[in-house]
């Protein structure tokens, strides 16, 4: 019997080569889910505060808001639906960015004082910031931006989207077309959305944030300094501070 069980033992041990192979299937596995499926991104800007902080490390699902595709069909796939959080290519720049779905194809949309009103009803948003006062006691309102499209483009708007716009207004509401999609950042006195560069096409959508993994207090600016000393400055900023600047109770948080 001891023979027999020591045999069958020796029988079922992994090679070397065997036990490579298993690495490397897992190793294949894991970069072709972060390639196809999961992807990380950084949030660079306030634009979506507080639903998303400056410095939030976050998972971004690819499959679920894209075209069905005939070699995965097991993937769960589904159309944009108003109030999704999306990343997406901005219209005519290879940059990305992550706004809330605000209109859907056909939606007729206005604001008042900040306000959305969508099918001439207006929205309860509780994740939006409000048009307030400013912390030095001015009054934050911006016509042309808080009372869109009435006044006009804000200041800022892409020249394009200034000549295109009036095409889409009927009645005073701006009309999102087919294929495309009209968002807004959560910080809504502080987001340069689709007010200012136009709609967004169904094809620019990359996918949508499903949780944070890692969040770091960061300076506004910080994502913007490009140089390799500035990026290795804080790289060691990071390691330093890890414990005393990092985000803990937004780890796996959903982004909803």
């Amino acid at each position: 019997m001891e023979e027999t069980l020591e045999t069958k033992d020796r029988a079922v041990q992994e090679t070397p080569l065997e036990g490579f192979a298993s690495i490397c299937s897992v190793l294949v596995l894991g970069l072709f889910a972060l390639t196809f499926i999961f992807q990380n991104f950084v949030i660079p800007s306030g634009s979506m505060e507080k639903t998303l902080l400056i410095g939030d490390h976050v998972v971004v699902d690819r499959e679920s808001l894209a075209p069905p595709s005939r070699w995965a069909p097991v993937l769960h796939y589904r159309n944009v639906q108003r109030g999704d959080i999306i990343v997406f290519f901005k219209p005519d720049e290879l940059i990305y960015l992550v706004k809330r779905v605000v209109g859907i194809p056909g939606d007729h949309i206005h604001l008042v004082h900040g306000i959305v009103y969508l099918n001439g009803e207006p929205q309860n948003e509780p994740y939006a910031h409000a048009v307030d006062s400013a912390d030095d006691g001015s009054d934050s309102y911006s016509a042309a931006r808080d009372d869109f499209p009435a006044k006009g483009t804000p200041d800022g708007a892409r020249e394009v989207w200034s000549v295109e716009m009036p095409n889409h207004i009927q009645n005073g509401d701006l009309v999102v077309p087919p294929g495309q999609y009209f968002a807004m950042g959560d910080n809504r006195t502080n987001s340069a959305d689709s007010r200012f560069w136009g709609f967004v096409p169904r094809e620019n959508i990359v996918g949508r944030p499903m949780f944070v993994y890692w969040s770091f207090i960061t300076p506004s600016d910080e994502l913007d300094k490009t140089g390799i000393g500035q990026r290795a400055s804080f790289f060691a900023h990071e390691a330093i501070h890890f414990f005393d600047q990092t985000r803990w109770n937004r780890t796996l948080h959903l982004v909803r």
